[in-house]
C-alpha cells in the first residue's frame, strides 16, 4: 500500500505549531508525497511556497504544492513553477481552483490558463513536472454532466497528468463504476481515493455539500447522537476509514490519499491498522474481487 498526505498552510503561530508536530509524527510513515493545498483566490501563495519549501528542506519528504489557475495569469504561474523547479520541488497538484469567496461562479483569469488540463500542459512546458490532478467519483457539481466530466478528467490525464485524486467519498460502489467509467473512456493514470477521516460530523457535512459528495444513511447512523462524544467519535471515525480501505484494497486498490486536516492523530491510527508503519511493508493485501457493474 503507497500513501500520500494533504496538508493546507497554517494561519498563525499556534497552528503552525500544529501542523509541524503532524508533519512530523506522520514522515516516518513515508508517504509517497505530501501535498499543500492553496488558497481559493491564490490569497495563501506565499505560505504554501514557505511550507513545501520546509517540507522539502527539513525533512526527507517529497513537497506536492498545489497550483491553480485562479488569480494569476499564465507568466505568473509559469514563474512560480520555476521557482519550484528551482528549490528542487518535482511534484505539484494541478488544479482549476475554486472562485474566490462571494464571487458567483468560476470566472478564467483573462491572461490565465482557463482549465486545469491548460494548466497541465503548461507546467509540463517548463519541466518533467510530475503531476497530480483532481477527479470527481460523483461529479464534479458544477459539470453539466457525468459525461463532460469524466471528457475533463481525460484532457489533464492526457496533457501530462501522473494520477487522479479524488474528492473525498463514502461510496464505495460510486467510485467503483467511477475507476470502470475512467478505463473504458482510456484514462490510464492511477485513480487515487481521497480518503478523508471524520473528526467532526456536521463540518464534514458541510463540507459533502459544497462538493457533491454523498453521505449515506449509514454513515449518519454511526455518527448519530456523538456531537458532545469526542473519544467515540474518534472510534467510529478510525473504524469507517479503516473499513473503506480494506474493501478498496480487496477491490486492487494500492494507493490512498489522506485529507489530515492537519491533524496527525486519525491518519497516524488508521495507516497503523493498515499496515503502514515506520520501517515495515505492509502485508499483501486480500485478494482482488470483480469490478463493479
Amino acid at each position: 500500500m503507497n500513501v500520500s498526505f494533504e496538508f493546507f498552510p497554517p494561519g498563525d503561530a499556534a497552528m503552525e505549531a500544529t501542523l509541524w508536530r503532524s508533519v512530523e509524527r506522520l514522515a516516518p510513515l513515508a508517504p509517497r508525497f505530501v501535498s499543500v493545498t492553496y488558497g481559493a483566490d491564490g490569497s495563501t501563495r506565499t505560505r504554501t511556497h514557505q511550507l513545501v519549501t520546509r517540507i522539502q528542506q527539513e525533512t526527507a519528504l517529497t513537497g506536492a504544492p498545489h497550483l491553480t489557475c485562479v488569480g494569476a495569469g499564465r507568466g505568473e504561474i509559469l514563474d512560480i513553477a520555476r521557482q519550484y523547479w528551482d528549490h528542487g520541488i518535482r511534484h505539484i497538484v494541478a488544479l482549476r481552483g475554486d472562485p474566490p469567496q462571494g464571487a458567483a461562479c468560476y470566472e478564467p483569469h483573462p491572461q490565465g490558463f482557463a482549465y486545469a488540463a491548460e494548466l497541465v500542459a503548461g507546467l509540463k512546458s517548463v519541466a518533467d513536472f510530475e503531476i497530480s490532478v483532481a477527479a470527481y467519483p460523483e461529479v464534479h457539481p458544477e459539470a453539466a454532466s457525468a459525461q463532460l466530466d469524466l471528457e475533463n478528467l481525460k484532457r489533464k490525464v492526457d496533457a501530462g497528468a501522473s494520477r487522479a485524486i479524488t474528492q473525498f467519498f463514502y461510496d464505495i460502489e460510486a467510485f467503483l463504476r467511477f475507476r470502470d467509467r475512467c478505463a473504458a473512456a482510456g484514462v490510464h493514470a492511477p485513480i487515487v481515493p481521497g480518503i478523508l477521516p471524520i473528526t467532526r460530523f456536521p463540518q464534514v457535512l458541510r463540507m459533502a455539500g459544497r462538493c457533491g459528495t454523498r453521505i449515506p444513511r449509514w454513515l449518519e447512523d454511526r455518527f448519530h447522537g456523538l456531537d458532545d462524544d469526542q473519544d467515540t467519535r474518534r472510534l467510529i471515525a478510525a473504524s469507517v476509514a479503516i473499513e473503506q480501505v480494506h474493501t478498496l484494497e480487496r477491490y486492487g486498490v494500492r494507493d490512498f490519499h489522506f485529507y489530515t486536516l492537519n491533524r496527525a492523530e486519525l491518519t497516524y491510527a488508521i495507516c497503523h491498522a493498515l499496515g503502514v508503519r515506520p520501517g515495515r511493508q505492509p502485508a499483501a493485501p486480500p485478494a482482488a474481487a470483480g469490478a463493479a457493474t
